[in-house]
């Protein structure tokens, strides 16, 4: 009898670890998939920070500044749009454990980012954009960091690694030299993976 309990429990764990494995590999397929998200807002932030960074440095005319400011309010718009539009056709699709979860991890991060802006304003009375760049960077390399582990994807973990690392580093720095660290990470931990897992989903 305590034979046959041992058999079945072995039995139990494999099968459950089996279901585990299968678990990871659907949801590596489809974040291949979601390759593209990676590569949208990659580039958008890169974008955006290395021309924050340029406008600093060079001398435009309000009118310039204004035009700027509008084309990438209506870009982050569209984007903003592009990603709910394409969570909720895939939500009608195939759902597994791991890819819920990566999206509370996700939520979870636009959450803690409206909170730490809160807590900064409520304790200084103001923002200060020199602490806020390179704590939003923290959680954004925390959420990488998970959403890595979670998938066992290391080129991921390893870009969100860098862009923890990069966050400390440009907290010795002005805010104009931020932008310029800042696009670096979204470089390294978005980009560089969104081209490859898109280049894997095409294979």
């Amino acid at each position: 009898m305590e034979e046959n309990d041992k058999t079945l429990n072995a039995f139990d764990e494999n099968q459950s670890i089996q279901v585990i494995k299968e678990m990871i590999q659907v949801s590596q397929k489809s974040f291949k998939n979601d390759g593209i998200l990676f590569l949208l807002w990659g580039w958008l932030m890169f974008i955006s920070y290395v021309t924050n960074y340029i406008m600093y440095n060079v001398v435009i005319t309000r009118q310039m500044e204004r035009i700027s400011q509008n084309l990438r309010f209506a870009i982050t718009i569209i984007a903003i749009v592009y990603t709910l539009y394409y969570v909720f056709k895939k939500s009608t699709k195939v759902k597994t454990y791991i890819g819920i979860s990566l999206k509370y991890v996700w939520v979870s991060l636009s959450v803690s980012l409206v909170l730490a802006s809160m807590i900064i304003h409520n304790v200084l009375q103001q923002i200060n954009f020199e602490l806020l760049h390179p704590i939003f960077m923290m959680f954004i390399a925390f959420a990488t960091v998970v959403t890595g582990g979670i998938l066992r994807y290391k080129l991921v973990i390893i870009g969100g690694i860098v862009f923890g690392a990069l966050a400390y580093t440009c907290s010795y720095f002005s805010l104009e030299i931020q932008m310029l660290f800042e696009a670096a990470a979204w470089l390294v931990a978005f980009i560089v993976p969104g081209h490859l897992l898109y280049a894997k989903r095409k294979q």
